[in-house]
C-alpha cells in the first residue's frame, strides 16, 4: 500500500467575499503575505527532498480561503504550478477547498484540467439561520447544489462542519451530520468552534453574547457526529484544528485563541471517548462483577483505548472500580477489540 502524503499550501482569505463570524484565516492559517506560483514550486520542491517512501501517493492541497473565489487567472498560475509536477509524475493529485456557492460547471471543468481530484466545501452547518447568524453568505441549498455537481464530475468530495456555533445545539449539528451524510461525501472534517482575535465572534464573546463550548461539551457533541460518520463509513480525517504557534493554549499570551475548546490532542479525546464507551458497554454484559479485565486490541488502537494521559484506563478504575490490562496483537482488526475478565470481584469469586 501505498503511504499518503499531503503537501500543503494556505492561500489564507483569498475569493472570501465576507467575514464570517468565527473567521479570521490569517490568524488560522499562520500566514499573511499572498501565494505566489514561485512559493507553490518551492513548498513542493521542499516537501518532496523530505519524503522518504519510494512507493507513496503525494497530493498539493490549496487550503484557507475560498479557492474557486480567487481571480481566475491568478487560480489558473497556483494550479498550473502544481500541475507541472504531475506532468512530471512528483505528484498524484491536487485539493482544494471552497464556499459551496463557488462551484459552478465551468469551474469544475477548469479544474479538471488541472488534475484537481478532491473539492472540500466550508459546509458548517445545514441550519440556515445559523449560517445567517454566522454571516457565511450562503444557504444549505448552495450546498446541495454544489455536493452534486461535484460528484456528478467525478470530483472526490469533502464537507467541513462545525460544533459550537453561536445559537448551534447538539440536535441542529447532529442533523448537520444527518443531511451530509445524504449529500455522499467521501471525507469529512469536524471543527469544534474557538474563539479567534480579531473576529467579531471575539466581540461577541467579549460582550456576554456568545458562550464557547468547553472541551468536554465539544468531545461529547463531537463524538456523537464522528459515530454517525463512522457508521456510514465515510472517513472524518480531521477533528479539531491543526495545532499551530497561533492556534494553541488561549493561557499562551503569543496565542490568537481568545476562548474555546482548545486541545492539543482534541482528536484523541474524541476517539478515546468513543472506546471508552465501547468499552464499559461489553464490561455491562457480564453476569457478574468484574475486577479486573483484560483488554486485545490492535496496535494502532491501544493509544485511544488506553486514553489521553491514561483518562480510559483512570476512569474505569474511579467510576467502575475495574483495572485494565491492554495487550496489543495484530491479529485483531483495526477497530476491534476483544475483553476478557482476568479477576472477579472478591464477593463474587468466593460465592459457591
Amino acid at each position: 500500500m501505498k503511504k499518503e502524503y499531503i503537501i500543503p499550501i494556505f492561500v489564507p482569505h483569498l475569493g472570501c467575499p465576507n467575514d464570517c463570524t468565527f473567521c479570521n484565516q490569517k490568524k488560522i492559517s499562520g500566514q499573511i503575505k499572498e501565494v505566489t506560483p514561485k512559493d507553490v514550486k518551492e513548498t513542493i520542491e521542499y516537501y518532496l527532498k523530505n519524503f522518504k517512501d519510494n512507493k507513496k501517493y503525494v497530493e498539493v492541497a490549496f487550503f484557507g480561503g475560498s479557492f474557486t473565489g480567487i481571480d481566475e487567472q491568478y487560480q489558473n498560475e497556483l494550479l498550473d504550478a502544481a500541475y507541472q509536477f504531475i506532468k512530471r509524475g512528483q505528484v498524484n493529485s491536487i485539493r482544494i477547498s471552497t464556499r459551496p456557492d463557488y462551484i459552478d460547471k465551468n469551474i469544475l471543468k477548469r479544474l479538471k484540467k488541472y488534475k484537481v481530484k478532491t473539492i472540500e466545501l466550508g459546509v458548517q452547518s445545514t441550519n440556515n439561520y445559523i449560517l445567517e447568524k454566522c454571516k457565511r453568505g450562503h444557504t444549505f441549498e448552495d450546498v446541495i447544489k454544489a455536493s452534486k455537481l461535484i460528484r456528478r464530475y467525478g470530483f472526490v468530495l469533502g464537507h467541513q462542519m462545525m460544533v459550537g456555533l453561536p445559537d448551534s445545539t447538539l440536535k441542529d449539528e447532529i442533523k448537520t451530520a444527518y443531511d451530509l451524510i445524504k449529500l455522499k461525501p467521501k471525507i469529512v472534517r469536524i471543527y469544534p468552534v474557538l474563539v479567534i482575535k480579531k473576529t467579531i465572534l471575539e466581540k461577541e464573546y467579549k460582550a456576554g453574547e456568545y458562550e464557547p463550548l468547553t472541551v468536554d461539551q465539544a468531545v461529547e457533541r463531537s463524538k456523537e457526529i464522528v459515530k454517525l460518520f463512522n457508521n456510514k463509513k465515510i472517513n472524518v480525517i480531521r477533528i479539531g484544528l491543526q495545532n499551530t504557534e497561533e492556534i494553541t493554549d488561549p493561557n499562551n499570551p503569543e496565542s490568537e485563541v481568545v476562548a474555546g475548546p482548545y486541545h492539543p490532542a482534541f482528536r484523541q479525546l474524541v476517539e478515546s471517548s468513543i472506546w471508552y464507551d465501547e468499552i464499559v458497554s461489553q464490561i455491562k454484559k457480564f453476569n457478574t462483577k468484574v475486577e479486573k479485565v483484560r483488554i486485545t486490541a490492535n496496535e494502532a488502537n491501544i493509544n485511544n483505548i488506553i486514553g489521553h494521559k491514561k483518562s480510559n484506563i483512570i476512569k474505569l478504575k474511579d467510576i467502575y472500580n475495574v483495572d485494565v490490562i491492554v495487550k496489543p496483537d495484530e491479529k485483531m482488526k483495526k477497530g476491534k477489540f476483544k475483553i476478557d475478565i482476568e479477576e472477579f470481584h472478591k464477593d463474587f469469586a468466593n460465592v459457591e
